[in-house]
């Protein structure tokens, strides 16, 4: 295992499945705070260097992720490249042997559902990769699926961004755009229209459509006009790069809270928001509920009370971010980037 050059992770692993074709990369990227904890994503790409690089990106997004949360983990992602229509008949293989190198790692790296992959994936995996993976049924003894634990975290978020822009954290009346209605923004929406905000939405799945247009009644957004539609509040809860010089001009919202990872496409878009006025919660700070409870339960024996207690304190987490980047004349990414590098600096 060796680190890519110009990359400060601690280690890479690079492994092809002959029997399928799909590359393997498991980018661990910290272990300062504990062992490398993170997501397995599954999902075409447009070619090798792209996974490599996704999960590399990601796994650096986990090590600031689990330091500005204060929680005893390090940072690491897996991406599983699938070639477009892999063989539905061939995934629980696939699974398998990737369990077979967590295995190998011995507890190098950890990890639980992400993009593309489910809690019954989970359990297929642990059937080789046991006990180093999270977020298996709770049938195979796991906790489930980390979607409601991550809206969560992002609903209590998007409470403090409205009390930083309005004095007050109710978000009943408020415009709320979610951009994906998967797990986690159908997880959202329904504590949002709950707690009595305007929720629209933007998806690209028919049945997620049918579902919250439909059935809900909520407006639609085509995924054409997301970035020009007015609200207050712009979820994205899909892939990340949404954020970007081109999207960034057309928003029309006042503040972005969204459950998606790496929404900044490049280090220059906070400071693109910050000149537009446009308040930011770092995703890595407002989308760590799901990380935080589901490990939290599994690894160190919390209960579901006690897991929901600790994400909700991501809203005082965000509060503090706000305080520091104001105080110092920073971006929000900044000044969250900054909390992570002193407590990852920080003896003991």
């Amino acid at each position: 295992m060796r680190a890519s050059d110009g990359w400060d992770g601690e280690s890479l692993v690079t492994r092809l499945d002959r029997e399928t074709g799909a590359w393997i990369f498991i980018a661990l990227h910290s272990s300062r705070l504990g062992a490398a904890t993170g997501g397995t994503r599954m999902k075409p790409y447009p070619d090798r260097g792209a996974a490599r690089a996704d999960a590399m990106r990601l796994a650096e997004g986990m090590t600031c992720k689990w330091a500005v949360s204060g929680f005893p983990r390090g940072g690491g992602k897996a991406v599983i490249a699938v070639p477009p229509g892999l063989d539905p008949s061939r995934r629980p293989g696939l699974l398998r042997r990737y369990g077979e190198v967590l295995r190998e790692l011995g507890g190098l790296f950890w990890t639980g559902g992400d993009v593309g992959t489910s809690s019954a994936d989970m359990d297929v995996i642990g059937e080789t990769g046991a006990p180093y993976v999270f977020s298996r049924t709770p049938s195979r003894g796991g906790a489930g699926d980390s979607g409601g634990l991550t809206a969560l975290g992002v609903f209590c978020a998007m409470e403090t961004v409205c009390w930083r822009l309005f004095g007050d954290p109710s978000l009943r009346g408020r415009r709320v755009l979610v951009q994906g209605a998967g797990s986690v923004g159908s997880a959202l929406i329904e504590r949002l229209v709950g707690a009595g905000a305007i929720v629209s939405f933007s998806d690209m799945g028919e049945a997620s459509i049918r579902r919250h247009r439909d059935a809900m009644g909520l407006t639609f957004v085509s995924p054409e006009a997301v970035f020009d539609a007015p609200c207050e509040i712009f979820a994205p809860c899909a892939l990340g790069g949404v954020l970007n010089a081109d999207t960034i001009p057309r928003l029309a919202c006042r503040s972005v809270v969204g459950a998606a990872n790496n929404q900044l496409a490049g280090p220059g878009d906070a400071e693109r928001l910050r000149a537009r006025g446009i308040l930011y919660a770092p995703d890595f700070a407002a989308n760590a509920g799901g990380a935080v409870g589901i490990t939290g339960i599994e690894a160190m024996g919390w209960s579901l009370e006690r897991a929901e207690r600790e994400v909700r304190a991501i809203g005082a987490t965000l509060r503090g971010i706000f305080e520091a980047a104001e105080a110092a004349g920073i971006t929000t990414d900044a000044a969250a980037r900054r909390i992570a590098s002193e407590r990852l600096r920080a003896p003991g």
